[in-house]
């Protein structure tokens, strides 16, 4: 019998703390990770949309595959930006397990395993955390970045103040310090973690913005021609990544500075394997600046539909 789960069930098979403890075990352990295909799609009278696909497995135990569709003008229509749908199969059999809702999975992946990225690069004393966008992704970035850290505040930013004040109010029903905010340069410059989940093509945050000690979390930027910050932040920090392949593939915030020359291929110090293999230390000093930069990995996706698989098969 296979598993299908709509995206409220996908969201509760996937408690953030366990999906968080997933992502970093597979990190440490590996799975094999095919490089994603990436399609763009015209729509007409408005920016393309993004098909991708991405597979990955487990040798002997489970493999995957993600289908997913990216599409910027739907913020206009009041729709998610992305959609799409999880196949989890056994990799002895082939035979399918379970269906997911893709864009629940990807959004709670995607928030954990920055929430992975910022127990290595994070201060342990972190009070203020800036969401900067308010998609979908905003209210699990909050939870995120919340399993483990007490904020004292929290505040979302967005080019629409409409979202980041539903986002706010959301987030507050659910017992987070939670405020919107209209200005992003100061908020920016009083934070100790920032976390971008925008589609923007131009930087939001600015390296002038970043005091030291801050852990910058760029996650939204997915294509070459997307970024989240400027040259000057990233020259400033200490870098990390999700995955090598992947940023070095498709991270504008990283490929942009490296072709105009304001760094090297090697700025960027370790990935996520790295740190949870303990192959590089993270954070080395509170007054350090820390980037991680994101465009999502397959083995995030597989990691959380075996243990949504495995939490409600037995």
């Amino acid at each position: 019998m296979v598993l299908t789960l709509n995206a409220q069930q996908t969201a509760a098979a996937l408690p953030m703390g366990p999906l968080i403890d997933a992502i970093g075990e597979l990190f440490q352990a590996g799975c094999e990770m095919p490089v994603r295909h990436h399609h763009s799609f015209e729509i007409p009278g408005e920016e393309a949309g993004t098909l991708l696909l991405m597979p990955a497995w487990k040798v002997g135990d489970h493999l995957g595959v993600k289908m997913v569709n990216v599409v910027p003008g739907n913020g206009d229509r009041g729709l998610p930006a992305i959609s799409g749908v999880y196949i989890l199969s056994c990799a002895k059999t082939g035979a399918i397990q379970a269906i997911l809702d893709g864009a629940e999975l990807t959004a709670r992946r995607t928030a954990a395993a920055s929430a992975l990225a910022a127990r290595y690069l994070a201060r342990k004393d972190a009070r203020k955390l800036l969401i900067v966008g308010a998609g979908a992704l905003a209210p699990h970035l909050i939870e995120a970045h919340s399993i483990g850290t007490r904020f004292e505040e929290i505040s979302i930013w967005a080019r629409r103040p409409e979202q980041s004040h539903a986002v706010a109010a959301k987030a507050r029903a659910n017992g987070f310090p939670a405020t919107a905010v209209t200005a992003l340069e100061p908020a920016a410059r009083e934070a100790d973690l920032i976390s971008c989940c925008t589609l923007s093509r131009k930087p939001l945050i600015l390296g002038d913005w970043l005091a030291p000690g801050v852990h910058l979390d760029l996650i939204g930027a997915f294509k070459r021609d997307m970024r989240e910050t400027d040259d000057s932040a990233v020259r400033k920090a200490t870098v990390f990544a999700d995955t090598f392949d992947g940023v070095f593939a498709e991270g504008g915030d990283i490929l942009q500075p490296l072709a105009a020359g304001a760094i090297h291929k090697d700025h960027v110090k370790a990935d996520l394997y790295d740190l949870c293999r303990g192959a590089h230390p993270g954070r080395v000093s509170d007054q350090e600046i820390t980037l991680f930069k994101s465009v999502g990995a397959a083995l995030e996706d597989l990691a959380g539909a075996m243990l949504a698989y495995q939490t409600l098969a037995g």
